[in-house]
């Protein structure tokens, strides 16, 4: 069996708060967090999947574990991605459980983790740009596998995409951490409009050297596409190529991988 443990840490290294059980864990920190406080999940069995819940107001996500996770808690500019009742007031919930065959095995959207940050080395998915708007939070890469699909504005939650910058070579990356299967993508465009511009096309890289031409609509609503079976360890998507609109700004909101384990 899992043996599960998380802390609570604060700036200085000082443990606030210890849990540890087999299998399941529901940790209760009755106290507020305070700048440089982190949250440490560390389990005795890696290469498996977990649910993962950092925060009662964030929910839970299925997420491969393949390291300890050391999350810091966000404050200022560091949270206006996230919903303003995330890691606020005195009372938080922090959860992980060892997943069961039957939710891992499932026909999914492989992409999605509410729980993914910046410095996330330990779990999966995992997203990753070579660039991000100023770099700031609203217009980071781990914004479009939050599964939030609010299209038509931006700035703070819930309309945080990934931002570009303006770069033509802009390039997201999605690191699944193992080998997965996928068969359909479905991405939201930011359709801030006339503040935003839009792709028309986009090209999708994956590990297995094949590649899948995208054509986009100007549209804040789904965009799917089916393709023959893959089995791949990450994607990239790039090779952006803006409308002829006055706007500098296209972003995406979300992107949704569809697929099971290989």
């Amino acid at each position: 069996m899992a043996k599960i443990s998380i802390k609570i840490l604060n700036r200085e290294g000082v443990l606030l708060r210890e849990g540890c059980a087999e299998e399941e864990i529901n940790l209760l920190y009755d106290a507020a967090y305070q700048e440089g406080d982190v949250i440490v999940a560390e389990t005795d069995e890696k290469d498996a999947f977990y649910w993962l819940q950092l925060d009662d107001a964030k929910g839970s996500s299925l997420v491969y574990v393949k390291g300890d996770l050391q999350y810091e808690i966000p404050f200022g500019e560091k949270r206006i991605n996230l919903s303003p009742k995330v890691f606020s007031g005195e009372r938080h919930l922090i959860h992980m459980r060892k997943a069961r065959p039957y939710e891992y095995q499932a026909y999914r959207n492989l992409a999605l983790n509410v729980s993914d940050w910046h410095e996330n080395t330990g779990s999966y998915p995992h997203a990753s740009a070579n660039v991000e708007t100023r770099g700031e939070s609203v217009f980071a890469a781990m914004n479009v596998i939050d599964g939030v699909t609010a299209s038509d504005s931006h700035g703070r939650w819930p309309h945080e995409s990934w931002g570009i910058n303006r770069r033509e070579d802009a390039r997201l990356k999605l690191d699944f951490g193992r080998l997965v299967e996928t068969d359909r993508i479905i991405l939201y465009t930011r359709a801030d409009f006339p503040h935003d511009n839009w792709w028309v096309k986009g090209t999708v890289t994956f590990s297995d050297g094949s590649s899948l031409e995208l054509n986009l609509e100007k549209t804040g609503m789904a965009q799917e596409f089916t393709f023959e079976k893959r089995k791949i360890e990450w994607l990239t998507l790039g090779q952006l190529i803006k409308a002829d609109d006055p706007s500098p700004f296209p972003a995406l909101v979300q992107m949704e991988v569809w697929g099971s384990e290989a």
